[in-house]
């Protein structure tokens, strides 16, 4: 079994790979990733994906299930992706009420990247390796959801049925990870983006930025 590369060479690596796709690469410890229990309230009520995809609540892990998670690790890595592919001067006029679709390759760009560099880890020798995205999962391009597909109390056994087992993984704030705070830990001063009227989802610019994460050990 080939030897694998020291931490630092491996995060070097991760950073090009990064880089490559767009996004910018931070490290931060485990130990300051900020987990807190009202990340879910705000996913449970008040988000329109709440319930309708398994990498969301109430299909993801508890804050202290993440928290014990975390705890299991010493290195992270923060990935920020920066504007909305496709839409560079994005007007609340253009974002539609059901706006899930809409951010398609911005959701994309996030989970993919995230998928890679973990996945890019692992192989390397790195098999702790693990990773979170943003946004609910979007990979069933023309279906919607498996979880929101079926009638009534769906339960984790539904897991069995996603399409998509391979490349879904949890968002951060899915799992209770407070992403302001923790971005903040490297320097990343990230802002709520008004909307107009403050109606849901009809942000007034597209100048965001979105932020994942992947575990190492």
């Amino acid at each position: 079994m080939a030897k694998r590369p020291a931490l630092d060479e491996e995060i070097e690596k991760l950073t090009r790979l990064a880089a490559a796709k767009g996004a910018h690469v931070a490290r931060i410890p485990a130990g300051e990733i900020v987990v807190a229990e009202w990340v879910r309230f705000k996913c449970r009520f008040g988000c329109k994906g709440y319930g309708k995809h398994l990498s969301c609540p109430p299909y993801t892990p508890t804050p202290s299930e993440t928290r014990r998670m975390v705890a299991e690790y010493d290195t992270g890595i923060l990935i920020r992706f920066d504007g909305i592919p496709g839409h560079p001067d994005l007007k609340p006029e253009e974002i539609p009420v059901d706006f899930h679709p809409f951010f398609r390759d911005l959701i994309l760009w996030s989970h993919t990247t995230t998928h890679l560099l973990e996945k890019t880890a692992f192989y390397d020798g790195f098999y702790k390796a693990f990773g979170f995205g943003a946004y609910p999962c979007i990979f069933c391009e023309h279906e919607h959801c498996v979880a929101e597909e079926m009638e009534g109390i769906v339960d984790e056994s539904v897991r069995r049925l996603c399409r998509h087992k391979d490349l879904v993984r949890p968002s951060m704030e899915a799992v209770g990870m407070d992403v302001f705070a923790t971005a903040g830990k490297v320097g990343w001063d990230l802002s709520t983006i008004p909307c107009k009227d403050l109606e849901y989802g009809k942000i007034v610019h597209g100048d965001i930025h979105t932020v994942g994460l992947v575990l190492l050990e």
